[in-house]
């Protein structure tokens, strides 16, 4: 009786930002590089971006770009409007910030 193997499921991996796409003021060194902000809503002061690492509330994060440069830790955090506690990379999420941020910023996990 010979039993069929089980597919494997293809791994998902999350779409990588090429280096030439973040900016020497936006590099932080010996930091896990999350993604850049897709977007900022001022109104509830919430960054959307797609992951490239994982990441999970209690983490602490640095947002960098040409004006703006801040560190926080994840304090909430949502996947397709559901609040979630940890998110995996490829997925979008929503996090929210004490402060602006603009479109284009990198975000680190340090």
């Amino acid at each position: 009786m010979n039993a069929k193997p089980a597919k494997q499921q293809p791994k998902r991996t999350a779409p990588r930002t090429p280096i030439a796409e973040i900016t020497p003021e936006q590099q932080i060194i010996g930091a896990t590089f999350l993604g850049k902000v897709k977007n900022y809503y001022s109104r509830l002061k919430v960054i959307a971006l797609v992951l490239e690492a994982p990441l999970s509330v209690g983490d602490t994060i640095r947002i960098k770009g040409h004006t703006t440069d801040l560190t926080q830790k994840v304090e909430h955090m949502e996947v397709e409007h559901l609040t979630v506690p940890s998110a995996a990379p490829g997925e979008a999420v929503a996090v929210q910030v004490a402060d602006k941020s603009r479109r284009g910023d990198a975000a680190y996990k340090i």
